[in-house]
């Protein structure tokens, strides 16, 4: 069968291979090396806006990732969802995925073994195609960990997206000899006029809301492991567009004896942009970096 192809290449990140590679590795240069991890990374939760924004933020949890484990066999990547409108998680189950790095396989074995134990997904390739999500953090995962597969599952944000992390723990307790690692991709608080949702109005005192109040409390329920609550807190304060993959990570990690998450970064488009280019915004969206 024909891999899935990019559909953001150039657009969230460069389509070309050289631009795509110089790209990660300036990414990578702005990840430190930290000095206290987990002894075990079994998930992380990273950004997924385009790479001049957040790309360094999900370059720190896969370089965390590398430097406590030089191999991983697979990474279940739990995406957002943009535009798939199914009530069910979606696998991505059989064949592999196009970057502009070259192809990457789907762990089709894994697939198999969670879409028998989970009535919680269901194969569906269709529901993969215009997502970014999940397709933003593959050219990482092809960089520093060849060879390695992948099984990218889109979640709805609901609490039933719990239930499916922890069905997917299971799935990875039974898988003797293999290291498989977890990724929730999600943004956090969408705030400014452009997103409809402006609570305090706009200026510097709002966005720091955002940030240091709105981000906050999403963040405290991953690092803490109380992934029941992320869907619930995010339909009512807006500060996770991917609240069903950060919820079935976060259970991920709890399930797998996880407990408590370390957060490596936390930033918002805003500060990037003053960082980045000196101009000030009316709008911002949160960003952070987590492993468990």
């Amino acid at each position: 069968m024909e891999p899935r192809r990019p559909v953001v290449a150039d657009q969230f990140y460069p389509a070309q291979r050289r631009s795509c590679l110089t790209e990660i590795q300036q990414c990578l240069a702005e990840s430190p090396q930290f000095e206290e991890l987990p002894d075990t990374i079994v998930a992380g939760i990273v950004p997924h806006a385009g790479w001049i924004f957040s790309g360094d933020l999900a370059a720190m949890v896969f370089s965390a990732v590398k430097q406590v484990h030089q191999t991983v066999d697979t990474f279940v990547i739990f995406g957002a969802i943009h535009g798939y409108g199914g009530s069910s998680a979606a696998v991505y189950s059989e064949g592999s995925w196009q970057t502009p790095l070259g192809e990457i396989a789907i762990d089709q074995d894994l697939a198999t073994e969670i879409l028998r134990l989970s009535e919680l997904v269901e194969s569906n390739l269709k529901a993969h195609r215009s997502e970014h999500s999940i397709e933003v953090q593959v050219p990482f995962i092809q960089h520093l960990f060849g060879g390695a597969k992948i099984l990218p599952i889109i979640v709805p944000p609901t609490p039933l997206a719990v239930q499916l992390g922890s069905d997917v723990a299971d799935v990875i307790s039974s898988a003797e000899n293999k290291k498989i690692v977890c990724i929730g991709s999600t943004d956090l608080t969408h705030y400014g006029p452009r997103y409809g949702f402006s609570p305090l109005g706009t200026g510097i005192d709002a966005i720091r809301w955002a940030k240091e109040v709105n981000d906050q409390q999403f963040i405290d329920l991953a690092v803490q492991l109380i992934p029941e609550k992320i869907p619930l807190i995010a339909v009512k304060k807006h500060n996770a567009c991917g609240a069903g993959a950060a919820a079935a990570t976060v259970a991920v990690a709890k399930r797998l004896g996880k407990k408590r998450g370390l957060l490596l970064a936390h930033t918002n488009s805003s500060e990037v942009m003053e960082r980045k280019f000196h101009q000030s915004s009316e709008e911002s969206v949160g960003y952070a970096a987590i492993v468990f």
